[in-house]
């Protein structure tokens, strides 16, 4: 996950999954946002740039990657990561991308793995507003009580993720 500012113009690519309509946007050589259609939180348009034309090698590598996640063919993406957030913010997602595919965290135990043991409501703020849904997989943090809380692509599509990664049964 690099961190440098973009300074080129983002462009994006809508893409139907069996979990709905999202979209992926590019920055230059980086993914820099994967937001399901409608889903709280979801970005302005300038954010996601102009819909990308065509053949576009970045655009063409995450569709198929995430379309191969859902169907159960690939375990992990292999993408050049560049979310747009504050320090704490890259701090939690560098601490989703260490959860294990097929296991669950709770909010808490990633503000202990910070160093911030009180900073359980700050991580989940944190974590529901990560850019890159699925690919940072914040479907993997769950509530203190192992509950479904909220997640900006709905919970139906958190319990599907985690029914896929079989950290749920079916």
């Amino acid at each position: 996950m690099t961190t440098a500012p973009h300074h080129s113009a983002p462009v994006h690519r809508l893409i139907v999954t069996r979990l709905g309509r999202y979209v992926l946007a590019v920055d230059g050589e980086d993914l820099v946002g994967l937001w399901r259609e409608g889903q709280l939180r979801f970005p302005p348009a300038e954010r996601m740039g102009d819909a990308a034309e065509g053949p576009h090698d970045l655009l063409d590598r995450a569709e198929q990657q995430l379309h191969e996640y859902l169907a159960g063919e690939r375990e992990e993406f292999t993408l050049p990561l560049a979310p747009t957030g504050t320090d704490f913010q890259r701090a939690v997602w560098a601490q989703l991308l260490q959860i294990p595919r097929g296991t669950t965290v709770t909010y808490g135990a990633i503000a202990h793995a910070l160093g911030r043991p009180r900073a359980a409501q700050a991580v989940g703020a944190a974590v529901g507003s990560n850019p890159l849904s699925i690919v940072i997989p914040c479907h993997r943090v769950l509530g203190s009580t192992g509950s479904m809380t909220g997640y900006a692509g709905g919970i139906e599509t958190k319990q599907a993720l985690l029914r896929l990664e079989g950290a749920l049964l079916a």
